[in-house]
């Protein structure tokens, strides 16, 4: 009897654990689905690792505040920006990159490294500055690596960000032919295309 016990709480607990695991990986299987003027980049995310700024980016993106955006700074070999609210009104162009949600959110630094694909927060001087800009990285910028928040990485659309890396650029590393950010919707992972 004693036996028959230890087993029935041996696979309870074990079904416990299971289903909460599910539970949980269901929760955090949400990725952005990227649509832009030159094609669509979909990214997943590391709330492991940096659960403020993945909450962050979902928040902004259920509530439409990229979309009209622009990748307003983009270095081949480096990375593309985006996420400011200012690029939306080209009457503002002076102004790119300044722009932000109203408030800031504390540095989430980890030992994510930078390379191709990585989705970081951009930030000023001010480790904890970021608000609403973030970038993709194009190269590998290792000097990124612990002093800036990586929060995702893509997972489709290389071809993209590849696209946009390259495109033709004017002084200040600003695209000649403005790169739009038509929306970012956040979906299950089943759901993204």
């Amino acid at each position: 009897m004693l036996a028959a016990m230890k087993i029935f709480t041996s696979i309870l607990a074990l079904t416990l654990a299971v289903t909460l695991s599910v539970r949980t990986f269901a929760a955090d299987d949400e990725v952005a689905v990227v649509k832009t003027n030159m094609g669509t980049m979909v990214l997943e995310f590391w709330a492991d690792v940096a659960p403020k700024h993945v909450e962050n980016f979902k928040t902004l993106a259920k509530k439409g505040f990229y979309d009209g955006t622009a990748f307003h700074r983009v270095k081949k070999d480096f990375m593309i920006q985006g996420g400011d609210p200012l690029t939306k009104d080209d009457a503002q162009a002076a102004r790119w990159g300044t722009g932000d949600p109203g408030y800031k959110i504390k540095a989430e630094f980890n030992d994510k490294k930078h390379v191709r694909g990585v989705l970081s927060m951009a930030r000023s001087q001010d480790l904890d500055s970021a608000g609403s800009q973030f970038f993709i990285c194009h190269g590998s910028p290792s000097f990124l690596d612990g002093e800036y928040t990586a929060f995702g990485k893509l997972i489709s659309g290389d071809d993209v960000l590849e696209k946009i890396a390259t495109t033709e650029t004017a002084p200040g590393d600003r695209p000649v032919k403005k790169v739009v950010v038509e929306s970012v919707k956040i979906v299950p992972r089943a759901e993204a295309k």
